[in-house]
């Protein structure tokens, strides 16, 4: 049995969220603010977290570091009513895989949450295939979801990070579109934009390039997607 774990500080919207996750077949897990949600990660150790922003005593994006910085690989579903884009730039960066502003749609809610623990599935069965990829004097390794950066910094990708980085690099050299990617790492029955395959490229970028604004690997192929080049070279404009 899969188990999540609801990190959210109204009671009514908690009981709801276990409620119909537990009526899904998942075990659940409350945890009404940032500390006790980083308590029962440790103790209840989900497969996936669905993580308010904001809570009493540590914020959702807080919650979201620590736990990927401890090296949580299980998928997080941001569920706040700050639906800013920025709100969900900052999410992605702190290491979140999808994001959901309320008042949202229940049955999308569950969709989502059943097709991110599908993609992890998936995932981690395809993940025996290859140990890694090497470039530019990093390591990803994909057992483990760590990148091993050339400056000697260790930093852990979420699922959809790994995913879209794994995309990119067995077509290397090759123009990856956003519709690809949407289709490849989300699946056609979720509904995000291609602005959050952006975003996602601007977390690669800020973890992988010397200069982010200045990218050598990720490259932008306007209109159309992306595309990875491992041994460097400036982007064309």
């Amino acid at each position: 049995m899969k188990r999540v774990l609801v990190v959210e500080d109204e009671p009514l919207m908690a009981e709801l969220l276990a409620d119909n996750l537990a009526a899904e077949g998942y075990e659940v897990s409350i945890a009404p603010d940032g500390l006790k949600a980083l308590e029962q990660w440790r103790s209840f150790r989900p497969d996936l977290v669905v993580l308010d922003l904001m809570l009493p005593h540590l914020d959702g994006f807080s919650v979201c570091r620590r736990m990927r910085e401890a090296g949580e690989r299980a998928p997080v579903l941001f569920l706040s009513a700050r639906g800013e884009p920025e709100d969900r730039v900052e999410g992605l960066a702190a290491g979140g895989d999808d994001y959901v502003a309320k008042p949202f749609h229940l049955p999308e809610f569950l969709l989502r949450v059943a097709n991110m623990l599908r993609r992890q599935d998936w995932f981690a069965a395809r993940n025996t295939d290859e140990d890694g990829f090497s470039f530019g004097g990093h390591r990803v390794d994909y057992r483990s979801w760590c990148a091993r950066l050339a400056s000697g910094r260790s930093e852990y990708l979420s699922e959809r990070e790994l995913s879209i980085f794994r995309l990119l690099a067995e077509r290397s050299g090759q123009v990856v579109s956003r519709e690809d990617i949407l289709d490849l790492v989300w699946g056609t029955d979720v509904f995000p934009s291609s602005r959050t395959v952006d975003n996602f490229v601007v977390r690669l970028r800020r973890i992988f390039e010397p200069d982010p604004a200045n990218p050598i690997y990720f490259h932008t192929v306007w209109g159309v997607g992306y595309r990875f080049t491992p041994s460097g070279e400036q982007e064309r404009r």
